[in-house]
């Protein structure tokens, strides 16, 4: 699927989801069309050893929350370690989910994130919003992000209060984009909760 025919998939992902008009993708750059590889040039890479090299990467650890949206019992959320800031002007963050993610669909009705990058201390409830299926916030200390309403965590490093700006495809995960609308540090100067080689250090 070529860069146009993402974005309008994305466009129609969202609006199928429900998300308002101010949270939909702005229109994409044009940009230089890229020859595709083909499969005679695609070096076959076993997942173990593709998960075995990427994890010598060591990467933060956040968890993204959203507010309630229409219908849904309560707010929504899930750890992800896949996060990173992308644009400076205009203020751009993006973090990447699977696919098949039964999260994630709520967070797109809700139009709006949470990025809360967690402490070192926080381990344990990075483990609560990894699993499925679960009441995530159930014991978890929380307020309300100013702008979005999505939960903002008791206790972590930072938090990043965001709109959905765009949604690109990735294989076998999407990748969302936040337009920045509020972000703050915690109280404290809270040490980051690292993930490396399958384990937090």
């Amino acid at each position: 699927m070529g860069h146009a025919g993402m974005a309008a998939a994305a466009v129609r992902y969202l609006r199928s989801a429900g998300v308002p008009a101010a949270a939909r993708p702005v229109e994409a750059l044009p940009r230089p069309e890229l020859r595709a590889v083909g499969d005679d040039e695609r070096a076959p890479v076993d997942q173990a050893e593709f998960r075995r090299v990427l994890g010598n990467f060591a990467t933060g650890v956040t968890v993204v929350t959203a507010a309630a949206a229409d219908g849904d019992p309560g707010p929504a959320g899930f750890a992800c370690q896949s996060f990173s800031s992308l644009s400076l002007d205009p203020p751009l963050v993006c973090f990447m989910v699977g696919r098949t993610s039964t999260t994630w669909p709520r967070i797109a009705r809700a139009g709006a994130f949470c990025v809360n990058v967690l402490g070192a201390h926080q381990g344990e409830l990075c483990r609560g919003f990894a699993v499925s299926g679960a009441d995530k916030f159930a014991g978890v200390v929380y307020d309300a992000a100013p702008v979005s309403g999505s939960p903002r965590l008791a206790g972590a490093a930072a938090w990043i209060d965001c709109t959905i700006h765009a949604v690109h495809t990735g294989g076998d995960h999407l990748i969302v984009v936040g337009r920045v609308d509020a972000l703050g540090t915690g109280d404290d100067d809270v040490a980051p909760l690292l993930f490396h080689k399958g384990r937090f250090v």
